[in-house]
């Protein structure tokens, strides 16, 4: 599907060896280190912060506020297999503490799902626009569950401990957006 086509395109997932050494890197304050962990993950946690905050220039800050707190953070990072998590809890975090100070969330406009994917350039037009009214077919807990499953990468079980679900609530909810996205597309 369009989705998995993405992430493979944006090449969002990338191994958790290969994050666990950057980020073990990073703890010994390697600024190349971050600059590569930044290259192979921005996609991911821009993609899941804008899915939480609906507005695109405060998911570009929490998305640089993310990479200050991870190179704060790193040298009290242990490697439990799951790096990516890690990240996303952080940047879960920010979100929630962007979201209390403004004390609700921001409509995210049409036009800001299309403008905002990993590399757009490799979509043709009508694949944006498909994605884009796909993506409005998605209630907001829908839209995060996909894009930290297919954009991010992570698995049912770490996306239901980002956000406090169930397994059962994350795996139905992603079943039925996917459902959605293939009675729309039919």
């Amino acid at each position: 599907m369009l989705l998995f086509t993405l992430t493979t395109d944006a090449k969002a997932i990338v191994s958790g060896e290969e994050l666990d050494s950057l980020l073990y890197a990073v703890a010994t304050e390697n600024r190349d280190a971050l600059e590569r962990l930044y290259r192979r993950t921005r996609a991911s946690v821009y993609s899941f912060a804008l899915s939480v905050l609906k507005d695109p220039h405060d998911a570009e800050d929490v998305l640089q506020e993310a990479y200050l707190a991870i190179w704060r953070g790193a040298a009290g990072y242990a490697s439990r297999g799951k790096p990516m998590a890690w990240m996303m809890t952080i940047t879960r975090n920010l979100c929630l503490q962007r979201l209390r100070e403004r004390e609700k969330t921001v409509v995210l406009p049409q036009e800001g799902w299309e403008s905002r994917i990993p590399d757009p350039d490799t979509l043709s037009p009508e694949d944006k626009t498909i994605l884009r009214t796909c993506m409005e077919q998605f209630s907001d807990e829908e839209r995060q569950i996909v894009a930290l499953h297919a954009v991010a990468g992570l698995r049912h079980r770490q996306i239901a401990a980002l956000l406090e679900l169930p397994l059962s609530t994350v795996l139905s909810k992603y079943a039925r957006a996917i459902k959605k996205l293939k009675q729309y597309l039919q």
